[in-house]
């Protein structure tokens, strides 16, 4: 599509509109996600709801298991109502289960609400990626895409600071009354946001897409060919054809390593930090710097994966990762401590995007969306178990263990995908030369 210097720069100031906005969307979605995390320190001491640490990680998994939830349900929901609402109703959604958390009288209602807000966050993610994808300037998707993903640390960060500068004074509910504030960003997406040209497209409303193109500078999406249920079972049951089973499970199982690392790391850092004898203005400050490190490894692991390998940097963060976790177990000065934090902050939470990037094109191009969509699905099992086994721990009066137990998962993770990883250089290196593939034992 041809477009003169005019429709250019109006198109690019529109898609920074766009992106902008799907931005600010998930920040409130990293900020929802993180403070329970934060504020979990000070829930535990003053005993709300009569919480324990078992409950309270039982609690953080009903959050993450409500993400899954979202997450597998989004693709779905956005094909019958379309991108833009969703974002929308997930906005609305976690903004008004946090509110439930900020009135529960009683652990269930407090646990129903987490569960609703993680069927919001897990919904608001994948979808406002889908939207920005659709408006990045063209050739710019990729560092678009990372750009959006610093937005949920960046309300990681937010999240740390309203437990330091409200929760002290006001008391835990008030950090939830603040998630509630994004709900009057809603009329602001219903107004300014444009409907997805994917969407609109598949729907068969081309010439609004093309309008919308036109304006935005963007590419228009080719209609997607129709097809039937079959060929989707089709794409899933190739991922286990042959001796496919193998490198299918063992990214499932990295995937789940990774993000039981993920969820149980962010959920539990404040609160294992203090048991291990800091105080809690620093048990919060490892939240900013663990955030922060992520916003960076975001910027990074997509440069060092593009010309190094997309498995080699997952296997090799995850190896920085486990070991950086595990340090966090020992008793270190403080200044060493903070640049531990920051860089197991910068390899952690971008060695689980590189699963996907691995997955992405070690696939078909058929089969590409099945197959990322099932390892970040079985991966999500790994974020709800995160959570519950540092309850479990802390409960068992064993917290010195949770930073060890969380390090095996990323040294797991780092096996299984550095062996999926060698199992395909081989079989590309047996397809170039022409020789029959040997069965692996």
């Amino acid at each position: 599509m041809s477009s003169s210097p005019a429709l250019s720069a109006r198109g690019s100031r529109l898609a920074l509109l766009v992106v902008g906005l799907c931005w600010l969307a998930v920040l409130f979605d990293g900020l929802d996600m993180f403070i329970y995390g934060s504020v979990l320190p000070h829930m535990l001491q003053e005993k709300a709801l009569g919480i324990t640490s078992g409950q309270a990680g039982d609690l953080g998994s009903y959050a993450t298991f409500g993400m899954l939830v979202g997450a597998l349900a989004a693709g779905t929901v956005a094909d019958r109502i379309g991108r833009k609402k969703l974002m929308v109703s997930c906005v609305a959604l976690f903004s008004l289960a946090s509110g439930l958390c900020a009135i529960a009288g009683s652990v269930g209602v407090f646990g129903l609400g987490r569960t609703l807000a993680g069927v919001g966050l897990g919904g608001l993610l994948p979808t406002a990626i889908s939207m920005v994808s659709d408006y990045a300037p063209r050739g710019r998707a990729a560092i678009t895409i990372g750009l959006l993903m610093t937005a949920h640390h960046a309300g990681g960060i937010l999240s740390a600071y309203v437990a330091l500068w409200i929760v002290e004074p006001l008391g835990w509910r008030s950090a939830f009354w603040v998630c509630v504030v994004p709900l009057l960003f809603v009329p602001v997406l219903l107004k300014f946001l444009p409907e997805s040209l994917s969407f609109l497209v598949a729907q068969g409303r081309t010439e609004e897409a093309r309008t919308l193109a036109g304006r935005y500078d963007a590419e228009l999406p080719a209609a997607p060919a129709d097809r039937p249920a079959t060929a989707r079972w089709e794409n899933l049951a190739n991922l286990f054809r042959g001796r496919e089973w193998i490198q299918t499970l063992l990214y499932w199982l990295a995937s789940f390593g990774g993000l039981l690392l993920v969820y149980g790391v962010a959920t539990w850092l404040p609160t294992l930090m203090r048991s291990e004898g800091y105080e809690l203005g620093s048990a919060l400050t490892f939240v900013v710097l663990f955030n922060l490190g992520g916003i960076v490894g975001m910027l990074v692991a997509g440069r060092a994966s593009d010309r190094f390998g997309a498995p080699r940097i997952s296997a090799i963060w995850f190896a920085l990762t486990a070991c950086g976790v595990f340090l966090l177990s020992v008793h270190m000065p403080l200044a060493l401590t903070f640049a531990v934090v920051f860089l197991t902050g910068v390899f952690l939470n971008s060695a689980q995007t590189m699963i996907y990037a691995t997955v992405s094109i070690g696939s078909a191009p058929a089969n590409r969306a099945t197959a990322v969509g099932w390892t970040s699905g079985m991966g999500r099992f790994g974020a709800v178990f995160g959570p519950w086994l540092g309850g479990q721990l802390l409960a068992a009066d064993q917290g010195d263990w949770g930073f060890t137990a969380f390090a095996i998962a990323g040294f797991s993770s780092m096996v299984f995908i550095g062996i999926a990883a060698l199992r395909t250089a081989r079989r590309t290196v047996t397809a170039d030369s022409g020789e029959k593939l040997i069965p692996a034992h």
